[in-house]
């Protein structure tokens, strides 16, 4: 049985959360119930067709800003400074090329309307954060999520030329380390993320984290 919520902006105990990662469903994607929700590690990820579900994994897949992998194919890149990278500038953008850039093996995105939406309010508010690369004039490369104190929560990237997310998200992660970040949250595993530093961590040693960032945003 799972929890299903109701118009009460609550969810449950992180530790409630189902062997597959699934704490809740239902409830709306307000800025409020947003911004609960990533305090404790819960994010949405839902089908068109289906309702809102809020999930919470255990273990947890992170990137430490400043154990991030630069591969060895990725040097030449950085090098020659092949793309420009600016922050902030075209989150919307940023979104809806995530949104309906094709990818390999998969129809589509779980990223709809409602969602682009709810996150843009999110960064109207100072509460998410894009990152646009550019090859000259042209956006070829981005990826959003939100950005809560010191931890960065990764939604989705796009890339439509060679390596252009994986240049914005390395430097991303250089950035994040300069300013201290604790963690970068990947929400969920993939080789991809993998190849650049990604790995588990113990449930509880997240919640630490994040009990941590919460304190320190709090002082």
């Amino acid at each position: 049985m799972y929890y299903f919520l109701d118009d009460q902006i609550s969810f449950p105990h992180p530790d409630a959360v189902k062997p597959s990662g699934m704490l809740a469903i239902a409830g709306d994607l307000s800025l409020e119930r947003l911004l609960l929700a990533y305090h404790f590690g819960i994010f949405p990820w839902y089908n068109d067709n289906e309702p809102i579900i809020w999930w919470c994994p255990k273990p947890r897949f992170v990137i430490f800003p400043e154990k991030v992998n630069v591969p060895k194919s990725m040097n030449a890149y950085f090098n020659q400074q092949k793309y420009q990278v600016t922050y902030n500038r075209h989150f919307t953008d940023v979104v809806r090329f995530c949104q309906l850039t094709p990818r390999n093996g998969q129809d589509g995105t779980w990223i709809n309307n409602d969602i682009v939406l709810a996150y843009t309010s999110l960064y109207e508010m100072g509460y998410a954060l894009s990152v646009e690369v550019w090859d000259g004039d042209e956006l070829v490369g981005g990826l959003y999520g939100v950005n809560l104190g010191k931890v960065f929560y990764g939604e989705s990237m796009f890339s439509l030329k060679s390596n252009a997310s994986k240049f914005g998200f390395i430097s991303l992660a250089r950035r994040l380390a300069k300013e201290g970040y604790y963690v970068i949250d990947c929400q969920q595993p993939n080789p991809y993320l993998h190849s650049l530093g990604g790995d588990f961590i113990a449930g509880h040693d997240f919640q630490t984290i994040l009990r941590n960032n919460r304190i320190e945003w709090l002082r």
